[in-house]
């Protein structure tokens, strides 16, 4: 005779912060009560929701593997990736909301364009010394060159260091932790001579000097990125700049 063994299956209730422009005034907290099993994340518990209770909920996701970046939400008040968010870890109540600091779009979608902008405005990509066609192959590096900034590529531009930062909070002028760590990237590179021309946005009052370095947004980093680290590096670099540069003939003493 086989025994018969008894599950427990747990129940969840989700706080999600709704919003729908064309009919409500102000968002508002609606509560799902959800069964979820013991590997679930707050991803799959969102997904129940959407097909199993309520189809107008509105969310971003495309991985669930923590490398596309855009299951991004305040869980519990803290930024997180929803589908590395295990509700094992988590109390029985959990409220989600959408990333902080950014307008929202739609519940727990927010628009991400001032994040976009302020990512185009460090030029985030190789500048070469002088092009090559494709035909004349890659631009080759040295595995000791890639190991001195591979740290900086591993960003995902999930936003959960704008959401974190209270200097982005506070001032919707800065370029930002994610940004600012990318352009370091760029500057470290033994294949970029690009550093001159982010300079005005990078070593401006609104870009690097605008940090009070807190640190909150390496703490949420789901990679390890540390911008924290990268701000204050090229920090160090601008400083270098600025009084080096009347030795290098560039500014009036």
């Amino acid at each position: 005779m086989t025994a018969m063994v008894r599950t427990t299956e747990r129940f969840v209730d989700l706080e999600i912060l709704r919003y729908d422009p064309d009919k409500d005034t102000e968002p508002a907290f609606q509560t799902y009560h959800v069964p979820c099993a013991e590997d679930w994340v707050v991803l799959d518990a969102i997904n129940y929701v959407k097909d199993e209770l309520d189809r107008s909920l509105s969310y971003r996701w495309s991985c669930h593997m923590a490398v596309c970046g855009s299951c991004g939400m305040m869980i519990n008040g803290e930024p997180m990736l929803s589908c590395k968010a295990f509700l094992r870890d988590l109390p029985d109540k959990i409220r989600v909301e959408p990333l902080a600091n950014f307008p929202i779009e739609r519940d727990l979608v927010v628009v991400m364009d001032d994040f976009m902008d302020k990512l185009a405005s460090v030029k985030p990509y190789l500048v070469p010394r002088e092009q090559k066609s494709i035909e004349s192959g890659e631009y080759l590096q040295k595995p000791a060159d890639l190991k001195k900034f591979k740290q900086y590529t591993l960003c995902i531009n999930c936003t959960l260091c704008y959401a974190a930062c209270p200097q982005y909070a506070h001032d919707e002028n800065f370029v930002g932790p994610a940004a600012l760590a990318l352009a370091h990237r760029y500057n470290l590179d033994s294949r970029d001579v690009g550093r001159e021309a982010r300079k005005d946005v990078v070593a401006s009052n609104a870009g690097i000097w605008e940090c009070s370095f807190v640190g909150a947004c390496s703490e949420v980093c789901p990679h390890d990125v540390d911008p924290a680290a990268a701000i204050q590096q090229t920090k160090i670099a601008a400083t270098l700049d600025y009084f080096l540069e009347p030795l290098r003939g560039g500014r009036n003493k």
